[in-house]
């Protein structure tokens, strides 16, 4: 008796493993594009995976509601850092097998100073926003950089008279 109880609970177990369930949605570079989160007041909601990277404090990805909007999504990761270019934020968007995704450009500046929602898009599914660097963060990339070089250099000088 205790042997078939343990059979079936390990039968039950396996298939809560490995069942999978279709929810009914659709994909997006093979892989599907919506997660289903339940019924919430009689509202049924689905999450969908986004990416932010770039000059944002948490660029990564994120699993939020379909309805989540690009302030949203800025807002949880972060925020831009001080040195984001405000004016040139791209979203790339996926679109069906084979083809090029859609990029489109937004103004985060100009609707800071207008708060036209006009100016935001909507997210989509698999969408990727990246915050570059404005012209200030390259240069402090350069000049980082020379300065490490110039620290190994006055090294390798200080080793060389040495001798």
């Amino acid at each position: 008796m205790n042997k078939s109880i343990f059979i079936i609970l390990l039968l039950v177990m396996t298939y809560g493993l490995f069942a999978q369930s279709d929810t009914g949605t659709s994909n997006v570079g093979g892989i599907s594009a919506y997660t289903y989160d339940g019924a919430r007041s009689g509202v049924e909601k689905l999450k969908m995976n986004v990416y932010i990277l770039g000059q944002v404090y948490k660029p990564g990805l994120y699993l939020v509601p379909d309805d989540t909007n690009f302030l949203t999504l800025l807002a949880l990761a972060g925020g831009p850092k001080e040195d984001a270019k405000l004016n040139k934020i791209r979203v790339i968007r996926p679109r069906g097998e084979g083809e090029k995704p859609e990029i489109m450009w937004v103004n985060l500046k100009k609707y800071m100073e207008t708060a036209d929602e006009d100016l935001l898009p909507m997210l989509m599914p698999g969408d990727t926003v990246i915050l570059s660097g404005t012209i200030f963060y390259a240069f402090t990339k350069v000049v980082d950089f020379l300065s490490k070089v110039a620290v190994a250099l006055s090294v390798y000088n200080l080793i060389a008279n040495l001798k």
